[in-house]
């Protein structure tokens, strides 16, 4: 029974490396699509978010098996807990993915976006997304709270690049409107930094049983 159990926790684990990964390679095609103004870089990160929600689906029904027909132990039920959680943020952030990419849609924003730390942005909350996920399997404790402390550099990257457009919305005109675009898309990598985190501390509670807010 254990080994069987022990078998789907691996499938669990593969699950969620390939549900991590699609959330890292859909954001670093919108990054390459806001950098290059490629509309066909774009869909494929919508394409990827598409797979996302998938996953998402076929890893919640294999967590409600392992919790129905296998009968865990706490340390088990605090994995199959965190793995629900987490592919609930990693759904969220394949969804502002495409929220980036509809809003990279409307206008060609190279341009205005150049010389703003957006790629910076972009570049953080892969990394972030892909370690936490890292963090799981691996059950890495210090990988889990690497995460953590990179959201702090998200939001400095994100004032950063509001006071920016900030600046280019009082001059109005074209670049101002660009400039509001471009502020959405910042606030929705911001957000995609924030789910990063909150997998980070869904793993800090699988490995030590205490949610960081609740210490």
């Amino acid at each position: 029974m254990r080994n069987r159990f022990d078998m789907q926790l691996e499938a669990l684990h593969d699950s969620l490396i390939e549900m991590g990964a699609l959330c890292g390679s859909a954001a670093a095609l919108a990054a390459k699509a806001l950098e290059l103004g490629d509309g066909e870089l774009g869909q494929q990160a919508v394409e990827a978010d598409q797979k996302i929600d998938h996953l998402e689906r076929e890893i919640e029904s294999l967590c409600l098996k392992l919790l129905l027909q296998q009968q865990p132990v706490a340390k088990d039920l605090r994995l199959i807990s965190a793995a629900l959680k987490m592919i609930t943020d990693m759904e969220r952030i394949g969804d502002q993915v495409s929220d980036i990419v509809e809003i990279m849609g409307h206008r060609d924003l190279t341009k205005t976006a150049a010389g703003l730390p957006l790629r910076d942005m972009f570049q953080n909350v892969v990394a972030m997304t892909t370690n936490s996920v890292e963090a799981f399997v691996r059950k890495d404790l210090e990988l889990a709270r690497t995460v953590e402390e990179q959201d702090e550099i998200v939001d400095r990257l994100f004032d950063i690049t509001k006071f920016g457009l900030v600046d280019l919305m009082t001059k109005g005109g074209e670049r101002g409107e660009d400039a509001i675009d471009l502020l959405m898309i910042a606030k929705y990598l911001e957000r995609i930094g924030d789910h990063a985190t909150n997998i980070a501390e869904w793993v800090e509670f699988s490995i030590t049983g205490s949610h960081p807010h609740e210490m």
